[in-house]
């Protein structure tokens, strides 16, 4: 009776511990770090909007104050389309601008394109710069 006692306790301490162990040696599930996405903002002309890039020299001789860029939008079915135009105000640091809509619809993850660079929309107006 007392080494099925045991083996009981063995069998249930077992199956609480496992999946325990299974977490601490592997990543964390999905949804600890992907958040659910907000409603899209879109922003229309006058709205401030910013973009990040990678702060090559490539860009920064490129990209200028009052530098126009256009914004494309890739849909569900990898289809690129024009979707705006944005004109730059500023600087924001080695990797971020802060530019104004000038023209369309932007929201945040298109992307805006000037010649060979290319910039991500990261945000509506969240910045304090």
């Amino acid at each position: 009776m007392k080494i099925i006692r045991i083996i009981l306790i063995i069998v249930l301490l077992a199956s609480v511990c496992a999946p325990l162990t299974v977490s601490a040696v592997s990543y964390p599930p999905a949804p600890l770090y992907h958040h659910p996405q907000k409603a899209e903002t879109i922003l229309t002309s006058g709205a401030i909007v910013y973009l990040f890039h990678s702060g090559t020299d490539e860009i920064n001789s490129a990209i200028h104050t009052n530098d126009i860029l256009t914004v494309y939008r890739i849909n569900t079915s990898c289809e690129v389309r024009e979707v705006g135009k944005i004109r730059v105000i500023s600087n924001i640091g080695e990797t971020y601008l802060k530019c104004e809509v000038m023209e369309g619809e932007i929201t945040p993850n298109d992307i805006a394109k000037k010649g060979n660079v290319a910039f991500l929309v990261i945000s509506a107006g969240t910045c304090n710069h």
